[in-house]
């Protein structure tokens, strides 16, 4: 009696759980001219934090690492980087980080939509064409790839640590939040990177940075000025 004046149009079983997606099984399928249709992923923003801010004030940098082979969704993604960003703006200050988001989700998912109501056995085809159509996103990820990248101050490391911790139960499988031996997100290790600064050959470039040196035509007259004289010691010897 209560279904009496509802509308009784066709309904359409929605995209499965995640789990039915999490294994890599086939080739990489990105979006293109052959794959159109393809919803936007629902993370569109990567960089949160002060982004702007450069090398020398974040030294720290903390990452959350993948332990298992599989996919992510663009929703896993997206959940993650809301809970590290709440956590870390809490407690650690808005000013005081920079979270970026290492993993983009371009692999395309697809199902095969089976119709869900009265009486549609007869209208549903099984694995005739079976091909689905695109509905979502993810990235696929391998053992020991960062997923999400934390720079701050060594003050707050603690804080970067439990907002990673927060952000690991957005996703599938296994993770490890890793201590990184860098200078926040260049390419140096701490050490090498303050020698560096102190004989002035760091560069800033944005968030990274880059090592002064000299020209390669310098760089080998020196070489070559340097084998003449040790060939006229050993003559004069």
């Amino acid at each position: 009696q209560r279904d009496r004046g509802r509308d009784r149009s066709i309904d359409i079983v929605r995209a499965g759980p995640v789990r039915c997606y999490r294994q890599i099984k086939n080739k990489p399928y990105p979006k293109s001219r052959y794959c159109r249709g393809v919803p936007d992923p629902k993370i569109r923003i990567f960089d949160v934090g002060q982004k702007k801010r450069s090398a020398d004030d974040f030294p720290l940098c903390v990452h959350l690492v993948s332990w298992e082979k599989e996919n992510v969704s663009s929703e896993a993604l997206e959940a993650a980087r809301i809970a590290c960003n709440k956590y870390m703006a809490k407690h650690a200050g808005k000013d005081a980080f920079h979270l970026r988001v290492c993993a983009h989700p371009y692999h395309v998912l697809r199902i095969n939509k089976m119709l869900s109501c009265a009486g549609a056995d007869r209208l549903q085809t099984g694995m005739r064409g079976a091909f689905g159509k695109p509905t979502g996103t993810c990235a696929r990820v391998r053992i020991g790839q960062v997923l999400l990248s934390v720079r701050c101050r060594d003050a707050n490391a603690a804080h970067a640590q439990e907002a990673l911790r927060r952000a690991k139960f957005k996703f599938p499988g296994r993770q490890r939040v890793i201590f990184s031996a860098k200078w926040g997100f260049t390419r140096f290790k701490r050490d090498e990177y303050l020698k560096l600064k102190s004989e002035g050959r760091i560069v800033p470039d944005g968030v990274n940075a880059k090592v002064r040196t000299k020209p390669r035509c310098i760089a080998r007259n020196d070489k070559i000025i340097t084998k003449l004289i040790n060939a006229c010691m050993v003559n004069s010897g």
